[in-house]
């Protein structure tokens, strides 16, 4: 059984950081064989991409939005992925879920939700004022 299981979420004030990771286990092939991505969707409004990484890491992939504050990164000896996120602001405020994508050219960092395979279940993020 495939989990993605997120944590890192809470409650912190604009300009503040957090660090998301997300543990993927129950895989079918090894954890660097799956490219991976952050998507995360408000109150409200439609699932929105943040940020990919290709399987080996080398290439990363980010949202306008989120470009020069957001990190993404993945220790695939721990089959787990990070998102650093910093200088956050109200509207970051959203469930971000983690996704993970066998199919994904290898080397690409994919913000197409439809090229991902598993989908966590959620950590929430909320951004005080």
């Amino acid at each position: 059984q495939v989990q993605l299981v997120e944590s890192g979420g809470g409650l912190v004030q604009a300009g503040g950081s957090l660090r998301l990771s997300c543990a993927a286990s129950g895989l079918t092939f090894a954890f660097r064989r799956y490219a991976m991505g952050w998507s995360r969707q408000a109150p409200g409004k439609e699932r929105e991409f943040v940020a990919a990484i290709s399987k080996s890491g080398d290439t990363t992939d980010y949202a306008d939005a989120v470009k020069g504050r957001f990190t993404m990164s993945r220790d695939n000896a721990k089959n787990t992925v990070f998102l650093q996120m910093n200088r956050l602001q109200p509207e970051d405020t959203a469930v971000y879920y983690c996704a993970a994508g066998f199919r994904v050219q290898s080397d690409y960092a994919s913000r197409f939700q439809i090229n991902y395979d598993y989908w966590g279940q959620g950590t929430q993020v909320t951004i005080s004022s």
